[in-house]
């Protein structure tokens, strides 16, 4: 029955989350989120343009997953 629960399961949607919307979901701000990139314990920006930049909604819900499972 899991793999019925699977295959109707809706596809994972992959969106381009700008750093507002980064933000606003992880609490942090621009400075710490960079700061976080570098030492390697945040997901990579996207380079989307001279000056623009995206995270991959997906790695970033899974990053605040796994924090949240690091806390419980």
């Amino acid at each position: 029955m899991s793999s019925q629960t699977a295959a109707t399961a809706a596809p994972i949607e992959h969106r381009i989350l700008r750093r507002a919307e980064v933000e606003a979901k992880t609490g942090f701000k621009r400075a710490h989120i960079y700061s976080l990139m570098k030492e390697g314990k945040f997901p990579k920006a996207l380079r989307l343009g001279v000056r623009a930049v995206g995270w991959d909604s997906v790695e970033i819900e899974q990053w605040i997953a796994d924090r949240l499972k690091e806390r419980a």
